[in-house]
């Protein structure tokens, strides 16, 4: 309940921010999912600099995806969509101006599922550095080597 709460005063909130424009005169040029990257990555890097860490871990937590002007980043959990919320207009802002596209609209995807990235025991750990570097295994032939599997 407190999260929907606050999503709604997010939305009004951003109302007070957005000036009607005629849509006509705004720029619409074409950009790449690079030049989408690299101004997203300014622009964590920038709220870093400004002492909004968390803000700019959300943002490099994984690249965003592009699909024609929509942009797409998926976040771990329902909390960290709330805080990206809270700066997603000046991220908005940032893009269009210096992408020079003011179609660009951002689409975050809440992702909750745990992958147990761990190796827990030794069989595990080489198998996953064996699919890193298969080269691993002409190492261990070619030494002699014995792993204690």
């Amino acid at each position: 309940m407190a999260s929907i709460r606050a999503k709604k005063a997010l939305e009004e909130n951003s109302k007070n921010f957005v000036k009607p424009v005629d849509h006509t005169v705004l720029p619409t040029e074409s950009f790449t999912e690079t030049e989408m990257l690299i101004q997203w990555n300014n622009y964590a890097k920038k709220l870093g600099m400004k002492g909004s860490r968390i803000m700019e871990s959300l943002l490099l937590i994984n690249d965003p995806k592009l699909n024609g002007t929509q942009i797409t980043i998926e976040l771990p959990n329902e909390g960290s969509k709330l805080d990206f919320e809270s700066e997603k207009i000046g991220l908005l802002g940032h893009l269009r101006g210096h992408l020079h596209n003011h179609d660009i609209t951002i689409e975050v995807i809440v992702n909750e599922t745990i992958e147990n990235k761990r190796s827990l025991n030794d069989q595990d750990r080489y198998n996953r550095l064996l699919e890193l570097n298969p080269n691993i295994e002409l190492l261990r032939n070619t030494f002699g080597l014995d792993v204690n599997i």
